[in-house]
């Protein structure tokens, strides 16, 4: 169990966190963030900051880390809600839907710091993609015995138009991302036929 004194160190960490993430916006990248904005954001002195991260790089790392792990753990849920049933693919797709609605920030910081000029940020954010790729991947393996190359090619593709269809929906209305979550089921369906069509002419040449 963990100290009142270690207690206090996580919740200032976590504080500092939810502030650089509450910052984010279409407009604001997290490399225009200043120390100061985060410490008064977050409610602690800037000197104090450095008592949690050993400056604002380290802070945007964990961001990344922490975006990739909360977007994974959310379409492991929605892979979870269809195994009681309902199609896969739409419900992995209204899923990451919410996602975007509840807390676009998760989201926005692995789309900007992707193409960012801080090349530890490019590098966290391809370890990310990657964790998701992979994840699927085996996935797709286990649930439609597909070959592992062929499943890994499938998770690149599915992985990509959502990545894409996300960039286009976070700062969409309502009424249009869920015209962009329609077209982009479809556009995974025909991702999983094509593979599914493959794998048939593989195992019947």
């Amino acid at each position: 169990m963990m100290g009142i004194r270690a207690q206090q160190k996580e919740k200032t960490r976590r504080a500092l966190v939810d502030a650089a993430f509450n910052q984010l916006s279409a407009e604001r990248s997290f490399s225009s963030l200043s120390l100061r904005e985060v410490a008064r954001e977050a409610n602690i002195a800037p000197t104090s900051f450095y008592r949690h991260f050993k400056d604002m790089n380290e802070l945007g790392l964990t961001m990344v880390d922490e975006g990739g792990l909360t977007l994974r753990q959310m379409m492991r849920k929605g892979r979870q809600r269809a195994e009681a049933g309902g199609s896969v693919i739409r419900i992995s797709v209204d899923t990451f839907m919410e996602v975007l609605e509840s807390n676009p920030n998760v989201f926005r910081i692995l789309l900007h710091e992707r193409s960012g000029t801080s090349a530890p940020f490019r590098a966290a954010v391809a370890r990310e993609i990657e964790h998701f790729i992979s994840e699927l991947a085996h996935y797709t393996e286990a649930t439609t015995k597909r070959t592992p190359e062929l499943a890994r090619a499938q998770a690149e593709a599915l992985v990509t138009l959502v990545f894409n269809a996300g960039a286009a929906a976070l700062d969409m209305k309502r009424v249009d991302r869920k015209i962009l979550a329609d077209r982009l089921v479809i556009q995974l369906r025909m991702v999983a036929k094509g593979a599914e069509s493959l794998q048939q002419k593989m195992e019947h040449r």
